[in-house]
């Protein structure tokens, strides 16, 4: 039996991938709360659009009060959302909120699952939605995690209309119903029932919520309450719930432990009816399977003769046990109840390798560590037969084995929904089996064979790199698998003023010793990369070369794609290499294409020196540099102590006045900069909270008003107006080719001095003309944008290049 999560198609494997293939019980009394978990069959699906959407409380009391197996589908992996702890968008945000959402199951219990869905961003409704995703795409997936989790109930989080707040949401609940018919039908879908069989859940369920200004709960709907303290675990559920909320950091949802009674409550949607609880008709007992009568019997002698001082006195019973489970037709938690055999052993096993990164054309020098740690009499027998490995383990004595791994066998190690260019929507996922996987299944070198008590079990462990940090003590880090050479350019698009050439440094990277070849350089039709063929030579593992090209735009093509191919050793590779790195998540290693969007602009621009004060976290400075800006990044100390006079504008960061207390002290100087003849820009902000209540010169108000169709049609309320005008004309041409929105969070009830310069609106709906408003004050220009030039820019949008470098020059208001 396997202790690895393979692929989904076993019924009772838990789905934490890396992690949980690494997961230790952190004592005797965990031990014990797991070894009552056995107790129980069955599961219960959550199902929600996002990370941060599941209910965690519910989440932790389902998984780890009524020790069911709970399970949360997030159609997305969040990547169009915003980031509040750096500079990461799209598919890089997606796979930072991936790892928040497995750290956060990993607190609460829970198991996670994707569908292919890609967050395109605001959505208003679900219609929109199923346009982007392509609805029965989607619908597959729900049904395929159905099929495959097998829950008895189905849990949604949304309803399925607008008071959802959020097309993403609605159409969640949408799909869940669907899915919940669609799974039990074998003419939907059917292209999946040669992997796995049809499924019926007994029933599916809305969450209903008080929050955010809505209350969709009601005393007579079904009640259950989540707020139990388990003396075991030492928490109640309101602060497992806080903990594995507080995950979500990008999200900044650092939130509260909860502590008492908590009340949640559920509105029928389909399925068998319940009247007074949710688990009505349920039986999540073992005897719900025929013949379960001598496991139960064996596993509540265990139960009751576990001694938290000495796991290890119920190891003959555990193996008893083993041997009546073992027959595969038996619905029973059998990896778990590997994981506890090894715990009340004592048997640790690691295997690691001594560089955190590898070429795909190398030998992993893997070591293999066991020890048996608890006091017993059983002996413990350790053997890998395809490397040679046999050895008894000798009682708290560390035992070490070197194997060697061919890195091609692993693969590499890029997360698989990004291994294939993909359209907005969703991600390319093959084959069917990796669908809903929350990550790769971690590098193994294979199984580790423990012998003890006449069992055998197979013991899967990741591969990984571990080091000793001189302030943070022994750090483990995700084994690396990459292409020999990789080429990495520093952004994904390039803007180009004119024809003027430019030159471009291609941060080059080897990944084994000895790497030669050369670098090639693709360009759009008509343009010219200059030298187009450039030999390298990486001496060692690790060298890095940086080395240079100038492309010249020419002919009638304004843009297209850049691209790199690297010839070494016979073969082609064309990735470059990006690392992630924060504290409260797994390093990340991923090789994106080696490629960039570049496009060419006519631009005449005014001014040069330009003030930068940070937000949330955006890539506007290194955009604006590429046209040629000097852009100063300014602390709050320097925007209270500098002389402003010498920027000709200062633009403020996304969310600036969100998440920046020294806002408050800051703003009064940058008023005095406008007055003084400045010109100010403030990008989008939150309508709350805000650190301070006027954001401008005069008054206005924020809203949640938004236009999610980047191709919303757009009306000059102005158009005389010099920021349409001078330097650069603005036409309608100019809003053609935005990606994801318009934009957010635009204002309303703005003073007379403002001018709203534009007008848009989605389809249906009422124009909106808060997303853009200047006024003068004194001798300078205020300007607050809520358009999302946060995304245009990096995307090399060239309309709203044009338009933000009106915005930032200097023309005369009156």
């Amino acid at each position: 039996m396997k202790l690895r999560a393979a692929l989904f198609l076993f019924l009772f494997v838990p789905s934490f991938f890396l992690h949980a293939q690494n997961r230790v019980f952190s004592g005797a009394a965990e031990i014990k709360q797991q070894l009552e978990s056995l107790n129980t069959s069955g599961s219960v699906l959550y199902i929600a659009a996002h990370p941060d959407d599941e209910n965690t409380r519910l989440l932790a009391y389902l998984a780890q009060e009524k020790k069911i197996r709970t399970g949360y589908l997030s159609l997305t992996r969040g990547d169009g959302g915003q980031n509040l702890i750096g500079n990461e968008q799209a598919d890089l945000l997606g796979l930072i909120r991936t790892q928040e959402l497995i750290a956060a199951r990993l607190t609460d219990g829970a198991q996670q699952f994707f569908t292919r869905a890609n967050d395109f961003g605001f959505s208003k409704n679900p219609a929109e939605s199923f346009k982007i995703w392509d609805k029965q795409k989607i619908l597959s997936d729900v049904v395929w995690v159905i099929r495959t989790f097998r829950p008895d109930l189905i849990i949604t989080r949304f309803p399925e209309d607008s008071r959802a707040g959020h097309g993403h949401h609605s159409a969640s609940a949408i799909l869940a119903r669907e899915a919940f018919a669609a799974a039990a039908d074998p003419k939907q879908f059917p292209e999946q029932l040669k992997y796995v069989k049809v499924w019926q859940a007994k029933r599916i369920l809305w969450n209903t919520f008080n929050f955010g200004g809505s209350n969709t709960t009601s005393e007579d709907q079904l009640k259950l309450d989540v707020g139990a303290f388990n003396p075991l675990l030492g928490k109640s559920y309101g602060e497992i719930a806080a903990l594995s909320r507080s995950n979500h950091k990008s999200q900044g949802f650092g939130s509260a432990k909860q502590r008492g009674s908590a009340i949640e409550y559920f509105s029928p949607v389909g399925g068998e009816a319940a009247k007074n609880d949710i688990f009505e008709n349920i039986n999540f007992g073992l005897d719900r399977n025929a013949d379960m009568q001598a496991i139960q019997q064996l596993l509540n002698e265990i139960n009751a003769g576990y001694k938290v001082s000495d796991p290890a006195a119920s190891l003959p019973k555990l193996l008893e046990l083993r041997k009546l489970v073992r027959p595969a037709q038996v619905e029973f938690k059998k990896e778990l109840l590997d994981e506890i055999i090894l715990a009340c052993a004592g048997i640790w096993i690691e295997t690691n390798v001594p560089s955190q990164a590898y070429a795909l054309t190398d030998t992993l020098a893997v070591q293999l560590q066991a020890i048996v740690r608890a006091k017993h009499t059983l002996p413990v027998k350790i053997s890998m037969p395809n490397a040679g490995i046999s050895a008894n383990l000798k009682p708290n004595q560390m035992s070490a084995f070197s194997l060697k791994v061919p890195a091609a066998a692993l693969g590499t190690t890029q997360p698989y929904w990004l291994q294939e260019r993909h359209p907005v929507g969703a991600y390319v996922v093959s084959p069917q089996t990796a669908i809903g996987m929350p990550e790769n299944q971690a590098p193994s070198a294979g199984p580790v064979i423990v012998e003890i008590g006449g069992e055998k079990l197979e013991v899967f462990r990741p591969i990984v790199y571990k080091f000793t940090d001189p302030v943070k003590g022994e750090v483990y880090q995700p084994l690396a698998i990459a292409p020999p050479v990789t080429a990495s350019l520093a952004e994904k698009a390039y803007v180009f003023n004119g024809n003027s050439p430019r030159t471009f440094s291609v941060q080059l990277k080897s990944f084994q010793d000895g790497t030669k070849g050369t670098l090639k350089v693709l360009v759009p039709k008509g343009w010219k990369a200059t030298p187009e063929n450039i030999d390298f030579s990486l001496a060692k593992k690790g060298d890095e070369e940086k080395v240079e090209f100038t492309l010249s735009p020419a002919g009638e093509v304004n843009g297209g794609t850049l691209a790199l191919n690297i010839s070494t050793g016979g073969k082609t590779y064309d990735k470059g290499l990006h690392v992630i790195a924060y504290d409260h998540i797994p390093l990340q290693t991923l090789f994106p294409f080696a490629e960039a969007k570049v496009e060419r602009l006519n631009l005449k621009i005014t001014n040069k020196k330009l003030g930068y004060i940070a937000g949330a976290g955006d890539l506007i400075p290194e955009s604006l540099r590429q046209l040629g800006y000097e852009v100063n990044l300014l602390s709050e100390n320097e925007v209270l102590n500098k002389d402003l006079s010498a920027f000709d504008a200062i633009i403020t960061g996304v969310r600036l006045y969100n998440i920046n207390e020294q806002v408050k002290a800051m703003q009064p100087k940058l008023m005095k900069y406008v007055e003084n003849g400045g010109t100010l820009m403030v990008q989008y902000n939150v309508n709350a909270p805000l650190k301070i209540a006027a954001l401008g010169p005069y008054p206005f108000k924020l809203t949640r008003d938004r236009v999610t169709e980047e191709d919303a049609e757009v009306t000059f309320l102005a158009p005389g107006h010099p920021v349409l005008n001078v330097p650069n004309k603005i036409t309608a041409k100019d809003f053609e080719g935005w990606i994801q929105e318009r934009g957010l969070y635009f204002a309303s009830d703005l003073d007379a001095k403002y001018t709203p310069v534009l007008s848009m609106h989605d389809t249906g709906e009422q124009p909106l003309n808060g997303s853009l408003f200047i006024a003068s004050y004194g001798k300078g220009k205020y300007v607050y944008s809520g358009l999302s030039f946060f995304r245009e820019l990096p995307a090399g949008v060239p309309g709203a290049y044009r338009l933000f470098v009106n915005l930032i020059s200097n023309p005369a208001l009156k």
